[in-house]
């Protein structure tokens, strides 16, 4: 076992010496792709006071009114949680972006968003106007939403197949990198300052001018040159420039076939997904599965840290360092327990070291979600639909996705009020549901083709009076599979 391994390690280390430019490409795309989202999550932590003090004084200075603290705190949440609305949208237009002007191109043009989104930042201080923090964030949850589509699509087209599962831990490795690098700039020894926070949350806009400047020097993806532009000999070209000079007309030859299978399978708009009962308890799974994604309280821990650790009995002036410790466990992922975190802040008033017990927690807390829902619920929609109900599926899941971040950025200062420590109750109980839903409802995926776990979906939630539909519907399955293979 340890010589395949060694063997598999070695290999993948040949090809990646073999394609030096798709080494060039994931960090290009990754620096303008899902870095920027995580970046954005965890960035608005450590300038939050600041920022509360600008809205108070542009509201002193312009209106001649002060703010109480709950009112500067709903104009807060609404600046942290615009990001979602930003995110949703770019989201819904990424798809029809892609199929028109193509993968890169539409990351560079996302590169402008970003760019336009920092100078509102930058000059936000100046010009004494949170509402352009407020524009920023939008622009810059468009970007997010758009990034968080194409970078995936475009880096996995221009890999070889055997390097593609190792490029697609690198999508999730440069998310968490941009989470630990708006920790890392935000402490006060970097941008974290009363005078240097604008730069802190203008950032963006260098990563975005560094992914301008790079990206036009990488070829576009050669399954889109092929498939979408029937160009078939810069797709050779592109292929060459990516994988080495040598004949490609095997994989050429593979991507011709997959095309004329497609030809043949009609994609189902989400409200035909809604409809179709043959495909409700998929649905339902989406649901239940990504609901939790954002309200088990992982991101509050990144949009909130400072209130997060501070409920938890944290020193103010170690605020900073504990928030940087999220960035950094979410980078090593291991295992933790959200449960643990509850009752140890119930208990950090009576036991002087318990504060700090209760900052490992959070650290194990992020390990466990790293290691476990991160991973795991992102690909659901593609392994439990079929191809025809893929797009639709994936289109509900970010849906859900943005929703819920943008729900828990409103609500979670408000909650951290009036709940203090017991704040993470909640977040407990959207844990215990999903996972008995799981546990109870959804079939073992590994290993399994979209149409096997289909079948196992209708197994387990057929009604016991009917026993012949379940043969009929194996029969189906199975004669659908094989109209499959023809193709």
């Amino acid at each position: 076992m340890w010589k395949n391994c060694h063997s598999n390690c070695s290999h993948a280390l040949f090809l990646q010496l073999e394609c030096p430019l798709v080494i060039v490409a994931i960090f290009v795309t990754g620096i303008g792709g899902t870095f920027q989202y995580g970046f954005c999550v965890s960035v608005m932590t450590s300038p939050s006071d600041f920022i509360k003090e600008l809205v108070n004084k542009t509201c002193l200075h312009r209106y001649g009114v002060s703010l109480d603290k709950s009112q500067v705190s709903l104009i807060w949440s609404f600046t942290v949680s615009i990001f979602c609305l930003g995110g949703l949208l770019g989201t819904l237009v990424a798809g029809p972006l892609i199929t028109t002007f193509g993968r890169k191109p539409c990351l560079l043009l996302n590169n402008l968003l970003a760019i336009i989104g920092a100078v509102l930042m930058l000059f936000s201080q100046t010009a004494m106007s949170f509402e352009m923090i407020m524009a920023g964030r939008f622009l810059y949850g468009i970007n997010s939403g758009v990034s968080l589509s194409v970078h995936p699509i475009y880096i996995i087209e221009c890999t070889p197949k055997r390097l593609r599962l190792m490029v697609g831990v690198t999508i999730a490795s440069c998310m968490s990198f941009g989470k630990f690098s708006g920790q890392l700039l935000g402490i006060s020894e970097l941008l974290g300052t009363e005078e240097r926070w604008p730069w802190l949350l203008g950032f963006n806009g260098f990563a975005a001018l560094l992914q301008l400047s790079t990206l036009p020097f990488l070829p576009e993806s050669p399954r889109f040159l092929l498939l979408d532009k029937g160009d078939h000999q810069a797709c050779e070209k592109a292929l060459s420039r990516l994988w080495g000079n040598k004949d490609h007309s095997m994989e050429v030859e593979e991507m011709l076939q997959e095309k004329a299978a497609l030809q043949n399978v009609r994609s189902h708009s989400v409200m035909e997904l809604i409809r179709d009962q043959s495909v409700r308890w998929q649905l339902i799974t989406i649901i239940f599965t990504f609901t939790p994604l954002q309200l088990c309280g992982i991101n509050a821990v990144y949009f909130y840290s400072f209130e997060v650790f501070g409920a938890a009995g944290i020193q103010e002036h170690q605020l900073r360092y504990a928030a940087l410790g999220t960035g950094l466990c979410e980078l090593v992922t291991s295992i933790g327990c959200v449960s643990s975190i509850m009752l140890d802040i119930y208990f950090m008033t009576h036991i002087s070291w318990m504060p700090y017990c209760s900052m490992v927690l959070i650290f194990i807390f992020i390990f466990f979600f790293a290691g476990g829902p991160a991973g795991a619920t992102a690909p659901l929609p593609g392994e439990i639909f079929t191809q025809s109900f893929k797009s639709a599926g994936y289109t509900i899941a970010c849906t859900i996705n943005w929703a819920g971040l943008f729900v828990l950025g409103m609500v979670f200062p408000i909650l951290v009020e009036k709940l203090d420590y017991f704040c993470f109750l909640i977040f407990l109980c959207f844990c215990v549901v999903c996972g008995l839903y799981v546990w109870f409802n959804v079939p073992e995926t590994k290993n399994r083709t979209a149409l096997e776990i289909a079948a196992e979906f209708r197994k387990m939630h057929s009604k016991p009076g009917e026993p012949q539909r379940e043969i009929n519907t194996k029969h189906e399955v199975n004669k659908t599979q094989t109209n499959e293979t023809k193709f």
